[in-house]
């Protein structure tokens, strides 16, 4: 392999509608990029897509055997298989192999919200930070942690898991709505987009998407401010959470509703009275912050994935 060929790698961003491969260098810089629809629910010509988008970007840059990484938006089990995906039909393939298989190399697979979170901390919104937790908050809800620059990844591969998680300090009028993965009140079942709207149909009667309620907010809709109100309580008591557990030195934000400027200085402002013994003299220390690579992140994580060394195990986790 030459000098040129190992300092670039393929990352991979496998979405439910997208599939986008990005070619970048060790030190950041991009060389080729191409996004194409996602295979409606089939598993094998999602391979395929992968497959051809790998060929296509190598013969462009005239470049062979780089390493690849993905970001999927499930997690892999120590067996090999897929669990967790929105995308359900990657459930329990052992899509690793198959793709290392079709590829004939090597491949590393993650989380799509750790590319988000190696991507920031590597050199985006958390670089130089210590701990970065990283949230997507959009067609649905995840997270990853970055310790030192390298991904956290625990024995069972749910580190950062935390829109699967309930809503802490929930109030009285708030009504635990059922979520997908079977279970009733999670994080994510609250904060993403389709849950936004959601709540802002039961509040008003008038159905409006997550980023039409936010423009109408900006312009002074006294209906859409309120949503957005109750949306901002519930996002700064789930990283309140996150705070008392992990203390972060930085929290990054991607997905479409990282998008709302007005979250950051108003959720960073109602964290406090659930942060464990923050107050005037003793202020949250914690960083709230947009990812500084926007929808770039996780495809930008994933080569980092080739570039930046081994995922951070647990000392029981499987190699």
């Amino acid at each position: 392999m030459s000098t040129q060929t190992s300092r670039v790698a393929l990352g991979v961003d496998l979405g439910g509608t997208k599939i986008e491969l990005l070619a970048m260098q060790s030190d950041g810089v991009e060389r080729w990029r191409r996004r194409v629809p996602t295979p409606s629910a089939e598993y094998d010509a999602t391979v395929r897509t992968i497959v051809e988008l790998v060929a296509q970007a190598e013969r462009d840059l005239v470049l062979a055997d780089c390493g690849v990484g993905i970001g999927t938006p499930g997690s892999v089990t120590p067996v090999g298989v897929l669990k967790n995906c929105n995308s359900t039909y990657l459930n329990g393939r052992p899509f690793p192999r198959d793709i290392e298989r079709a590829l004939g190399r090597p491949v590393r697979v993650a989380n799509d919200a750790d590319c988000l979170a190696l991507s920031e901390a590597t050199d985006g919104a958390g670089a130089g930070a210590a701990v970065v937790f990283a949230a997507i908050l959009g067609t649905g809800v995840g997270a990853g942690i970055a310790v030192e620059g390298r991904v956290l990844e625990g024995p069972n591969g749910l580190a950062g898991e935390w829109g699967h998680n309930p809503l802490p300090w929930a109030t009285d009028d708030e009504r635990p709505p059922q979520c997908y993965c079977g279970q009733r009140g999670c994080i994510e079942s609250w904060l993403s987009g389709p849950a936004l709207a959601l709540d802002h149909f039961r509040a008003t009667g008038t159905q409006l998407a997550a980023d039409e309620i936010a423009a109408l907010a900006r312009r002074g809709d006294a209906a859409c401010d309120a949503t957005l109100a109750r949306w901002e309580s519930r996002l700064a008591r789930a990283l309140a959470h996150v705070i008392n557990l992990l203390d972060p030195h930085v929290i990054v934000l991607g997905g479409g509703l990282s998008r709302i400027e007005r979250l950051y200085p108003n959720v960073a402002r109602l964290w406090a009275r659930h942060v464990f013994s923050a107050g005037v003299d003793d202020p949250v220390r914690t960083r709230l912050v947009p990812a500084r690579h926007g929808d770039s992140s996780g495809v930008r994580g994933a080569a980092w994935l080739c570039l930046r060394g081994p995922l951070l195990r647990s000392p029981s986790a499987p190699a």
